[in-house]
């Protein structure tokens, strides 16, 4: 299928009623605009940069409706160049853009040991993929996360990201994990420090090759190291796997 040629928007008939519904639309809209996103509540580009935006520069850039000239340039200027505004009758308080942003792989704010958003006055939000920090913990890189602070930390998100930064490698070690069942390399361990919403139980692994530790955090309704490994290996027998050396 051509779909350049099936396009209704290469439709004349079609983008000239467009175009003259669009201009009534925007020029009505114009007025409208101006009076609730600049006087009434906070001028928010981030929010109107995918949405009314869009919608006119789809309007004047393709239908090539007419429009009112000057004022498409300043709400173009305003979503390059602010960030939040609130326009009253004698005063305008513009809120200038960060000085820095910083975001993970899947474009959440994140970073390790510095704000995620930092503005020129010193204001700072530290955030880690996706949650925002206080600051105690946000201006320390994950690698000094320390686990006692998960003793006194009450709520249960930070918590949560205070695990996932720390591992429960250096958890099971500074807490002095309780030692359940051992069977061979394997250990399962249980926390019973107020840590987390249920205990936490630990399937401890120690490579015999390279003696590196790792732990796992598995239900806590096992109650041998077997059958943590049957779990994590998704119900099949550890002697089912073959031992390559």
């Amino acid at each position: 299928m051509d779909y350049l040629a099936d396009n209704p928007f290469n439709n004349q008939i079609f983008r000239d009623l467009m175009g003259k519904f669009s201009a009534k639309l925007v020029e009505h809209y114009y007025s409208w605009w101006i009076k609730i996103q600049l006087i009434e509540c906070c001028f928010e580009p981030e929010k109107l940069g995918n949405s009314m935006i869009g919608f006119f520069d789809f309007c004047i850039s393709v239908l090539n409706i007419v429009h009112p000239q000057q004022e498409w340039k300043v709400f173009q200027s305003l979503i390059q160049e602010c960030a939040w505004l609130f326009a009253y009758d004698d005063i305008c308080i513009i809120c200038d853009r960060p000085l820095h942003l910083r975001f993970d792989n899947q474009n959440r704010l994140h970073a390790e040991g510095e704000p995620a958003i930092e503005f020129t006055d010193g204001y700072s939000l530290y955030s880690h993929h996706g949650v925002t920090l206080p600051e105690k913990y946000g201006k320390v890189h994950p690698q000094q996360w320390q686990s006692q602070w998960l003793l006194t930390e009450e709520n249960a998100e930070l918590r949560r990201v205070l695990i996932q930064g720390i591992g429960y490698t250096r958890i099971c070690q500074e807490l002095q994990a309780i030692e359940l069942d051992t069977w061979h390399e394997y250990t399962l361990l249980k926390i019973d420090a107020d840590v987390d919403e249920e205990s936490i139980y630990l399937l401890k692994m120690t490579c015999s090759s390279t003696s590196f530790i790792h732990a796992l955090r598995v239900p806590p309704n096992m109650n041998s190291a077997r059958e943590a490994i049957r779990w994590v290996n998704l119900g099949i027998e550890p002697e089912e796997f073959a031992v390559q050396t």
